[in-house]
């Protein structure tokens, strides 16, 4: 039970070249050269693709929110390691999962497993889904595909919409403030629990100065409509290198 609970933890917690331009992939453009400027400028958030950042707050199994701590360290969209620890009905569970380029660890109590096929790509999923609403810019970049999708509210804010296309082919849908530029909520299909896809609805909100760029303080997330997660970003550092050995094997 344990092992299947960090594996879900693990997995919470991480929230081909562009085609031509059209005039919605242009619109697209606009919205992603809005938000980069209102989150600190293509300079500094280049810099912030690099980064360390731990949290706080509750998930949601069942009927059941369970407080947990994590604490996670990014190089660019293809090397990650997350830690968390977790207490659920009185049982404690720790556990890391680490991403280096093709190759990827998952580890909870005592049990440890390579992460090979559908769930180290998940895992790399999980990562431009948590990274991408960070930074904007690897929008801009190859592997990514977007166009402008419209309007719609997003709580009491008119938000603007960029649907995207991955390097792994699945869709998402990002939601920009209208007015400010910065992003709001980002919605994906992503690998259930169990088996399939669920329907991942993550907000961002109480943005704050942190690590030289605007940062999403509160993140909440929903699978299905049902509360998953609610998070409290509670540290966030830019920094130029990681130690490599950060994405060795977890001991």
């Amino acid at each position: 039970m344990s092992r299947l609970i960090g594996t879900m933890l693990a997995a919470a917690l991480v929230a081909g070249a562009t085609s031509p331009l059209r005039a919605d992939d242009k619109d697209a453009t606009a919205i992603l050269d809005k938000a980069i400027k209102a989150l600190g400028g293509e300079e500094k958030l280049a810099k912030a693709q690099t980064f360390t950042q731990s949290a706080k707050g509750t998930i949601t199994f069942g009927d059941n929110d369970a407080e947990i701590t994590s604490n996670m360290s990014i190089q660019g969209l293809d090397h990650a390691r997350q830690e968390f620890s977790g207490n659920f009905g009185g049982n404690p569970v720790k556990g890391a999962t680490v991403v280096a380029g093709n190759k990827g660890w998952r580890k909870i109590g005592d049990d440890k497993k390579a992460l090979e096929g559908d769930a180290l790509a998940n895992q790399k999923q999980g990562m431009y889904v948590a990274l991408v609403p960070v930074t904007v810019l690897p929008l801009k970049g190859k592997g990514f595909k977007v166009q402008a999708a419209g309007e719609e509210k997003v709580g009491d804010k008119a938000a603007v919409k960029v649907k995207g296309t991955g390097p792994d082919d699945k869709e998402f849908t990002l939601y920009f403030d209208k007015e400010t530029g910065l992003p709001l909520k980002m919605v994906a299909k992503v690998a259930g629990f169990m088996g399939g896809e669920t329907l991942q609805e993550t907000t961002y909100s109480d943005y704050k100065e942190m690590g030289g760029i605007k940062k999403a303080t509160k993140i909440t997330a929903t699978r299905d409509g049902a509360k998953f997660l609610n998070q409290e970003i509670t540290d966030f550092k830019v920094v130029d290198k990681l130690d490599p050995k950060t994405f060795a094997e977890p001991e």
